[in-house]
């Protein structure tokens, strides 16, 4: 499949699309880019193949996430099969930009797209050679031979269970309902998580007027610049992606004290694991949009980790006790898989799928999963490419 790059001008919603009545090949379960993507090369095989979306319309996790996110992955390396990202929408693609794209996808592959429609569980079919049957809202119950689970790496918030959080007297939210700092203006935050999100929350908070910016830091991690001297990140993340991880585990200290100075004696030291060895367990290096500075600046003060709350008090590992006005919890999400396919044998014990891409479980021929992952080399490129491989996949079980 060709790319092709669409009028930045354009735009398309599919909420009131009508799927065709065939009957299809392939079900899609979810609307973001990896199942878009896979919809996209199913049909350029000749795969009928219909998209099932609990939402009103396409990208909805993309829709509800705070204003200032962008890719951290560069334009040309995110863009889905058959259509390239619009060049005006910049090298680091905006939230809202990502949601015109996936818009724009939908419309451009002629997409069957059938949304506000739940997907309640996935069960075998009595005949196997039926493949499956899934039970949705409204009493549907939808067949296909092969389905494809693209519910999304960020399906369901997570916020821990501290000792006094369900009498916490204090302003309490996950931060996937962050949208930006300006009702933070003045106030005392503290940021709980220093992954990507908690980092680049806590940078948005300062910079939008709060008074005082904490972040909770249980783990240090690994920092890297978004792009060196043109260079973005994610190249490199590319060229190590195939390599052993002990060795990109001994680079990767090297690299860090050249590009990212030492924040220890801002409370911040770093990382004592293996940079890979972290992504491995699901761990992405931190990108830096202005932590760096904003640590070193003073506007980002790092505090321990969170033990538990009291009161109005949130109570930090080392024994301080704080009163902020309001805890955000970038704390992660959960993909919610269990009650879709967790009776079928086909996750580990974190709930996640146990098989990726166009590899189907032994005990579950025709069901596939993407999405999942969260590799240093890009999660939009590597939707991209199980989306070619899961569509050469189902084309050959016809």
């Amino acid at each position: 499949m060709t790319d092709t790059t669409p009028s930045a001008g354009t735009s398309a919603s599919t909420s009131d699309r009508v799927p065709s009545t065939a009957a299809p090949d392939a079900i899609v379960v979810g609307a973001g880019p990896g199942g878009l993507a896979v919809a996209a090369s199913l049909r350029h095989r000749g795969v009928r193949t219909l998209v099932v979306e609990r939402s009103g319309a396409v990208g909805a996790s993309w829709r509800g996430h705070y204003d200032r996110l962008r890719l951290h992955t560069t334009r040309r390396l995110s863009a889905l099969p058959g259509l390239g990202i619009p060049r005006a929408y910049g090298r680091w693609v905006a939230r809202d930009d990502v949601v015109r794209y996936l818009e724009q996808y939908a419309e451009f592959h002629d997409l069957d797209i059938a949304t506000g429609i739940a997907v309640e569980r996935i069960e075998p079919a009595a005949d196997p050679a039926a493949g499956w049957v899934l039970p949705a809202t409204g009493g549907r119950l939808l067949t296909a031979r092969s389905v494809v689970v693209a519910t999304g790496y960020n399906h369901t918030p997570h916020l821990p269970d501290w000792p006094g959080r369900d009498t916490f007297a204090g302003e309490l939210l996950h931060a996937s309902r962050y949208r930006n700092g300006r009702p933070y203006e003045g106030r005392d935050v503290l940021v709980v998580g220093v992954g990507n999100t908690g980092a680049e929350i806590a940078v948005d908070l300062a910079e939008s007027g709060a008074a005082r910016v904490r972040l909770a830091v249980r783990t240090p991690p690994h920092i890297m610049r978004r792009s060196t001297a043109g260079w973005p990140a994610q190249r490199t993340g590319i060229m190590v992606r195939r390599l052993p991880t002990r060795l990109v585990d001994a680079i990767a200290p090297s690299v860090e004290r050249v590009f990212v100075p030492d924040l220890s004696a801002y409370g911040l030291p770093r990382p004592v694991g293996g940079l890979y060895s972290r992504v491995r367990e699901g761990s992405i290096p931190v990108q830096d949009v202005g932590i760096v500075a904003a640590v070193r600046s003073g506007k980002v003060e790092p505090v321990a980790a969170v033990e538990g709350l009291a009161g109005h008090e949130v109570l930090l590992a080392d024994g301080t006790r704080i009163t902020p006005d309001a805890v955000i919890a970038a704390t992660g999400y959960r993909r919610g898989l269990e009650p879709l396919v967790g009776h079928l044998g086909v996750l580990d014990e974190r709930g996640r799928p146990l098989t990726h891409g166009r590899r189907t479980p032994e005990n579950a021929t025709g069901l596939y999963f993407t999405g999942f992952t969260n590799p240093i080399s890009g999660m939009f490129r590597e939707m991209a490419m199980d989306a070619r491989r899961i569509a050469k996949a189902v084309a050959a079980r016809r």
